[in-house]
């Protein structure tokens, strides 16, 4: 009796570890769900996609929601694109909100759209409700040398055709920049800008910068115009500044120059000076020479000194001796 019990309980432990396996192996309840909600599913389809490691949920769950709206989707394409690494519930969510917006989209440019990294729900919801894109400041410089600082305001809508391949939000920033920067520098005038805003915007959407990205430019509004600096009187300045460094810089050159032709001149004199002392200190030797021979007079002599010392005199007051002596020495005193 005792082991007939035991037998029942291992016997009740085994059917209870069964169920267990059995239920959790088997979406019993996700088949209930679905063939309440008029989904056609076998058991043995939901045990296959245990099989082939797929979560049964994130198939069936989409595909209730898609019967309810009145959609049409293959469940094959759905573990398709599961396997994939697409996002199976946002596809069929995108399916719906563009149903119900009565947009044209079919299931395979949904999941090329999913599968390329776009958010295609975003996308179907930006088509209804367009997005508002601010652009950062962006300076540009007028031809009168007034730098102004614009923010402008893009108005998008999504562009499904597009969205493959099509160029992001950036794109769309920077050609509106490049827009603002091109009507700005072509104005004669900052104040032809300021007093007319829109013209920046006319010239922004006929360039057409929406073509190749993935969105639809409604209109671009300039938030805010701001005036900057005087970048033209800054260049003028800078110009002058450097002319004016150009000019001192030929001037030292010039002064320098001058300085050392003037050393130039001063060693030249006195060289030619030093020559004449050393010529008239050969004169005491020659005139004794001159003396002992017989060549030269005493009275010859005495009146060769008195022209000299006439001479002296008449330099004296004349002023050649310090005139020469201020030209070989400018630092030395005149003599009185």
């Amino acid at each position: 009796m005792p082991g007939t019990i035991a037998g029942l309980m291992v016997l009740l432990v085994v059917i209870i570890i069964f169920l267990i396996a059995f239920f959790n192996f088997v979406p019993l309840s996700l088949w209930i769900s679905a063939t309440a909600s008029g989904v056609r599913i076998s058991i043995a389809t939901l045990i296959g996609m245990r099989f082939r490691r797929i979560n049964p949920s994130r198939i069936v769950l989409p595909l209730i929601k898609a019967t309810k709206a009145g959609l049409t989707v293959n469940m094959n394409e759905m573990e398709a694109h599961l396997l994939a690494g697409g996002n199976v519930d946002r596809v069929i969510n995108a399916l719906i909100a563009a149903q119900s917006a009565q947009i044209p989209l079919e299931f395979e440019s949904c999941r090329a759209i999913d599968l390329a990294g776009r958010d295609v729900l975003e996308a179907v919801q930006m088509s209804v409700n367009p997005k508002v894109i601010e652009t950062p400041v962006v300076a540009a410089i007028a031809k009168d040398g007034i730098e102004l600082r614009a923010k402008a305001r893009v108005t998008v809508r999504a562009n499904i055709d597009r969205l493959v391949g099509g160029a992001g939000e950036e794109t769309i920033i920077a050609r509106v920049g490049e827009g603002i920067v091109t009507t700005v520098g072509s104005s004669p005038t900052h104040k032809e800008v300021l007093e007319n805003p829109d013209l920046i915007s006319r010239t922004v959407l006929s360039k057409g910068l929406d073509a190749g990205t993935a969105f639809e430019i409604l209109s671009i509004d300039i938030a805010d115009v701001d005036v900057g600096r005087n970048v033209g009187a800054q260049l003028q300045m800078d110009q002058a500044e450097a002319d004016r460094r150009i000019a001192q810089a030929k001037a030292e050159e010039r002064r320098a120059m001058a300085v050392a032709h003037e050393q130039e001149m001063i060693a030249a004199v006195q060289e030619m000076r030093a020559k004449v002392v050393e010529a008239e200190a050969e004169v005491p030797h020659a005139m004794a020479m001159a003396l002992r021979e017989g060549k030269l007079g005493v009275m010859d002599y005495y009146q060769m000194q008195n022209v000299i010392s006439d001479t002296r005199m008449r330099d004296a007051i004349s002023g050649v001796d310090s005139a020469a002596n201020a030209e070989v020495n400018p630092q030395a005193k005149p003599t009185k």
